[in-house]
């Protein structure tokens, strides 16, 4: 379906165009959308191959405890997160085009002491933000990239899994 999905938009475009008697020189192709709903697609790609990936680990590791599991986050679209032994990583949609991987821990065994000045930095600790973007190539085709490099879905998903269990076996 998602295949002629740009064919359906020529033809209400060509239709807008006949009714109206205007012509429109983006005729069908709304940038913005087309940035959106690819971005959104690029998530559920990865939540598809995070779970396969997470499934897979979870099968082969012969204790329950320590388990990888993958939530979806409320009120948004695409967005997931994986979570074991307290640590998150997160993957969200941050703009058009922008997908946003958090990682953080909350401790569970923080002992508030006296004269502490913030406490909630002491019990989170967030890992920099990294931004994989997509930019536009030749053709119309969109590219995703890390730091202005191009990236292959099933790379990029042995990357953190590999990062996310390291950190969070700690």
């Amino acid at each position: 379906m998602e295949k002629i999905s740009w064919i359906k938009e020529l033809v209400k475009a060509e239709q807008q165009m006949e009714e109206s008697g205007l012509i429109d020189m983006s005729f069908g192709f709304d940038a913005d959308k087309i940035l959106v709903g690819e971005t959104i697609q690029f998530l559920l790609a990865l939540k598809t191959e995070f779970v396969d990936s997470s499934s897979a680990f979870n099968e082969l590791k012969p204790s329950a405890l320590g388990r990888i599991k993958i939530y979806g986050i409320a009120k948004t679209h695409a967005d997931f997160m994986l979570f074991r032994n307290g640590f998150k990583m997160i993957f969200s949609l941050k703009g058009p085009g922008q997908i946003s991987v958090r990682f953080n821990f909350i401790g569970t065994n923080y002992i508030p002491t006296p004269g502490a000045a913030d406490a909630q930095a002491t019990t989170t600790n967030v890992m920099d933000e990294h931004i994989v973007e997509a930019k536009w190539g030749a053709f119309g085709e969109l590219v995703w990239t890390y730091q202005n490099q191009p990236v292959k879905l099933e790379y990029m998903v042995r990357h953190y899994l590999t990062l996310f269990i390291k950190e969070s076996s700690k």
